[in-house]
């Protein structure tokens, strides 16, 4: 068994998870899983949201470490979905060790969709949201163009490498500008329902969910950074919706 290859393909699948949306409960007993099953009992594993530690003991009393540093995370569900089922393939069949990489490799080379669709589906969350929230039909096509706004916006940052703190105040700013342009040509009525619905589209609804799971499940650290981590994006959102809002009133009176 060349262990080197092994802590080597868990800590890729514990990177696969974590990057894509997992929880850190789940990456930290996913890897110990697969350490198991190839018979290694003395696997440590700490995760945080930006980061794995790993570390193994072989049966001759030699210590491995690799460490794993993440500087981009997504929310790609259907990537983690496909992990946890080669993590419980791993476990049930003890795969060649070098077939695990090819394995997260065929994973990550799944196509996402195209860049429209993603655009119509921004959009599509927008008008859905701004209904919801008692928005008239012609709010919700006004949050349409605000939607779209959105992910045009999230891509044109992306090509710059912004971080995110500074793309949600672009993003947030762009939606709430169009609202405002749209509600004065008078092609909807109600801003707050228009702006509301689009910005439905930045909240971290994903990070959220997993800090109240880490803390839960009592990783406390990671908990936290999830939870400072959402608290900014909150504030982001703010931060540009208020830009977009009180400009015109300072500048125009408006």
């Amino acid at each position: 068994m060349n262990y080197d290859d092994l802590i080597s393909a868990a800590t890729e699948v514990g990177y696969l998870l974590l990057r894509n949306g997992a929880e850190i409960y789940r990456v930290e007993d996913s890897m110990q899983r697969i350490f198991r099953a190839y018979g290694v009992d003395t696997g440590e594993i700490f995760a945080i949201p930006t980061c794995i530690f790993v570390t193994i003991t072989t049966p001759e009393g030699k210590s491995i470490t690799r460490i794993k540093r993440l500087y981009t995370r997504v929310t790609d569900l259907d990537k983690v979905d496909r992990a946890n089922d080669l993590c419980r393939r791993i476990c049930r069949l003890c795969p060649d060790v070098g077939s695990i990489q090819e394995e997260i490799e065929t994973i990550n080379r799944r196509p996402v969709y195209d860049f429209g669709t993603q655009v119509a589906a921004f959009a599509m969350v927008a008008f859905s949201f701004t209904l919801f929230y008692g928005g008239t039909l012609a709010d919700a096509f006004c949050s349409l163009f605000c939607g779209a706004g959105v992910k045009l916006v999230n891509s044109l940052m992306g090509r710059f490498q912004a971080n995110a703190f500074f793309t949600n105040i672009v993003a947030s700013c762009t939606a709430a500008a169009i609202a405002m342009f749209a509600v004065q040509m008078g092609f909807g009525a109600n801003l707050d329902k228009i702006i509301i619905g689009a910005l439905m589209n930045l909240v971290p609804g994903i990070v959220i969910t997993s800090f109240m799971r880490d803390i839960m499940a009592g990783d406390l650290i990671a908990g936290l950074i999830r939870f400072v981590e959402s608290l900014l994006v909150a504030t982001a959102i703010a931060i540009g919706a208020g830009i977009a809002l009180m400009v015109p009133r300072l500048i125009w009176g408006v």
